[in-house]
């Protein structure tokens, strides 16, 4: 095997400490070797990166372990090329381990170009990645502290959620308050209700009738609080992501012109695939990246059912969520063919197979900056139809006839 680096470094990354192995040396002679071990502070790493430009060194590599990484990487990035493999890929062979044998070994992997770089986006898209996913740990807390919330009026036998449909709406919330409060009789926190709610207030009164007793007031006012803490926070946190999203507004609104696609899912999208798509070789590697291909199980020349990769959580999951929503529409083409898809493989299927139809239309608008084009309601019957009149006719030209196609009240044949 051929050297295809001269100068190469592997770091192996832990927390508190850094072990870095320098290779250096020409394909055709053994490589020099020398080893040194750095803490994790700034300062320490700044020193790192001035000996690694010391002697000369061009590639670095690191292992994707955790978040320890990351640190290592803003510091010695714009000096070096660097290269952060996935671990699974770097694993060293059985034997005896230790964070220098470690670090020797991602030094050989690079040197001799054995490792494949993973996607590290650049700052910006790191930022904006930070926001959006601290946005949905927000959000799922909220939905953790409304579902407690929620428990807890079971508990007291307060049925408010079977007669309103949203809780949290500004009846709901209202007569939450006066609950908490433990001044209001049923009758009289029914009439806080407004809008269509209003219809329901004999409904209201019957389920407002329940056990709540002062722990439980006590409680609820926490929960009910936290809600709406929460709620602020990421009122804030969609600002930042306004303010991220700003050099790239053009892009944001063309994605949102796809079915089922919405604020969250578009800026999710760009957080976590970003706007250059060269760093795809194809829609296939971008899909396998993403997780909603389906996983290669083949033995003995047949192919065994398998679950779809695994892949960023994150876009897969805004992704899957888009295809529900897209489900919904009115006269489309992703509508269609998910129900097409759900008839006989169940909507979850479905959902990722719509899902992986989405992402392949954001590679092809963000490749070529072209806008979605919708394919309508109509098109699988008419594909359909097309491929069966095709199949007919050759049918029965095999069998001799003269046949030429034309549709009823036409002129043309």
């Amino acid at each position: 095997m051929e050297a295809i680096v001269e100068r190469c470094c592997g770091l192996d990354v832990h927390k508190d400490v850094v072990v870095a192995c320098v290779l250096i040396g020409s394909a055709d002679r053994r490589a020099c070797k020398e080893i040194r071990t750095y803490g994790t502070t700034t300062g320490e790493l700044e020193e790192l990166r001035d000996w690694l430009l010391q002697v000369g060194c061009t590639h670095v590599g690191m292992e994707s372990t955790g978040v320890y990484w990351v640190p290592v990487y803003a510091v010695l990035e714009g000096h070096f090329e660097l290269i952060v493999g996935n671990a699974a890929h770097m694993k060293n062979v059985p034997g005896r381990k230790t964070d220098v044998k470690d670090a020797q070994w991602i030094a050989e992997l690079i040197r001799f170009g054995l490792i494949r770089k993973s996607f590290v986006p650049p700052k910006w898209q790191r930022a904006l990645r930070d926001l959006t996913r601290y946005r949905r740990k927000l959000v799922e807390a909220q939905a953790s502290e409304r579902n407690r919330l929620q428990r807890l009026l079971e508990t007291c036998n307060v049925k408010l959620a079977s007669v309103a449909s949203d809780v949290f709406g500004k009846s709901g919330r209202e007569i939450l308050r006066a609950l908490i409060k433990g001044e209001a009789s049923p009758q009289q926190m029914a009439e806080l209700s407004r809008g269509r709610l209003r219809n329901k207030v004999t409904g209201l009164v019957q389920a407002l009738r329940g056990n709540v007793e002062a722990h439980h007031r006590f409680m609820l006012e926490i929960q009910l609080d936290r809600v709406e803490d929460i709620e602020a926070n990421i009122a804030v946190v969609d600002g930042k992501i306004d303010e991220a999203i700003a050099p790239h507004r053009a892009v944001f609104e063309r994605l949102m012109t796809i079915p089922g696609v919405d604020r969250v899912a578009a800026v999710t999208i760009i957080a976590e695939l970003g706007v250059d798509m060269s760093v795809f070789p194809t829609v296939a590697h971008a899909a396998a990246w993403v997780g909603v291909c389906p996983g290669n199980n083949e033995s003995a020349g047949k192919r065994m059912r398998q679950q779809k990769r695994r892949g960023n959580v994150h876009l897969c999951t805004a992704l899957v969520q888009a295809a529900m929503a897209a489900s919904r529409t009115k006269d489309t083409y992703l509508k269609a063919r998910f129900w097409t898809i759900a008839g006989r493989a169940g909507k979850k299927r479905a959902a990722v197979a719509i899902a992986h139809s989405i992402l392949k239309a954001v590679y092809e608008m963000l490749k070529a900056s072209v806008n979605y084009k919708d394919l309508g309601g109509d098109y699988l019957d008419r594909f359909l139809n097309r491929r069966a009149e095709q199949r007919l006719v050759h049918r029965l030209r095999s069998m001799g006839y003269d046949v030429r196609p034309k549709i009823v009240g036409s002129e043309a044949s």
